[in-house]
């Protein structure tokens, strides 16, 4: 599995992904409309194309001779796609089947699917596997499980295709976001000196950015027949949103305050990372302090 194409991957995590790759010796494109900029720096190893995933056109002429994709591309939070349900129906489902099939037509051989643990919506289950239902509350969560079933159903032993459901990522990352729940708590409390909470009492995973991009090198040096048409969730840290705004103000070399406000966010989930640890042996090396710490 030596060369690689990230669709998406000029994105939050995708830019720390491709760096890593391109460090272990991988030949990686990267298809994007990098329309937060372009943070690669010039690799021989590295070929860039600028493009829409819902170009099909264009997927179909690019996708030769790559053995593994990895699928990172979509509007990527509830408050995003709800700016435009039909802008973000367009971008995360619209065009995944076809992409898929062309990837397959293609002679790639292995397919990673960037889905979300929000597909499981609320469980009051102490830990979530993921042979649990799924019970997406929101059309970004919805349309993440539609496409799991859509690649599920085109795996076969010469498409190896994985899912993996992360947890909310946080770090640094040049292509940073700060809207994700431990990169916001630590920015308020940094810059404000204030963390405003919303609820508080919702169980939420995380990891680290460094153990979420371990994880798809990870998959992509196993034998096919421990990954082939299998579900990972990648979360080892649940906390509640109350918690992760302590474990921010307790790092913060000043005193901060946290406001609790009433919210109607009722999403609540506790995953289990045990599955991806047992069959393919893959644990988490980082924390979420070490990222609040860095700060």
């Amino acid at each position: 599995m030596k060369n690689i194409l990230v669709i998406g991957g000029g994105g939050y995590v995708g830019t720390v992904l491709v760096d890593q790759l391109i460090a272990e010796n991988y030949k990686v494109t990267v298809y994007d409309l990098f329309i937060y900029g372009n943070f690669f720096q010039d690799d021989s190893n590295l070929s860039l194309i600028y493009g829409d995933i819902r170009n099909i056109s264009k997927i179909r002429e690019i996708v030769k001779n790559y053995d593994a994709v990895i699928h990172l591309a979509c509007i990527s939070n509830d408050p995003s796609f709800d700016l435009n349900p039909n802008l973000g129906k367009s971008i995360n489902f619209d065009p995944f089947e076809d992409l898929v099939k062309i990837c397959k037509e293609n002679g790639v051989k292995r397919f990673i699917y960037a889905s979300s643990s929000s597909v499981y919506g609320i469980k009051s289950e102490t830990n979530v596997t993921e042979s649990f239902s799924l019970k997406p509350l929101t059309d970004y969560s919805k349309y993440k499980a539609m496409c799991e079933d859509i690649l599920l159903k085109l795996n076969d032993k010469f498409f190896t295709c994985t899912i993996i459901r992360p947890a909310t990522v946080c770090g640094y990352s040049k292509r940073q976001r700060f809207d994700l729940v431990v990169n916001i708590l630590t920015n308020l409390a940094y810059n404000n000196k204030k963390i405003k909470i919303f609820g508080g009492k919702q169980l939420r995973p995380n990891i680290n950015i460094f153990d979420m991009i371990s994880a798809y090198i990870h998959i992509l040096n196993q034998p096919k027949e421990k990954i082939s048409g299998e579900i990972f969730n990648v979360g080892f840290e649940n906390h509640s949103v109350k918690k992760l705004a302590y474990l921010v103000q307790e790092s913060m070399p000043f005193e901060v305050d946290i406001e609790k406000v009433e919210t109607n966010d009722n999403r609540s989930y506790h995953i289990s990372s045990e599955k991806i640890k047992t069959k393919i042996g893959f644990q988490n090396k980082k924390n979420i302090k070490v990222f609040i710490d860095a700060e």
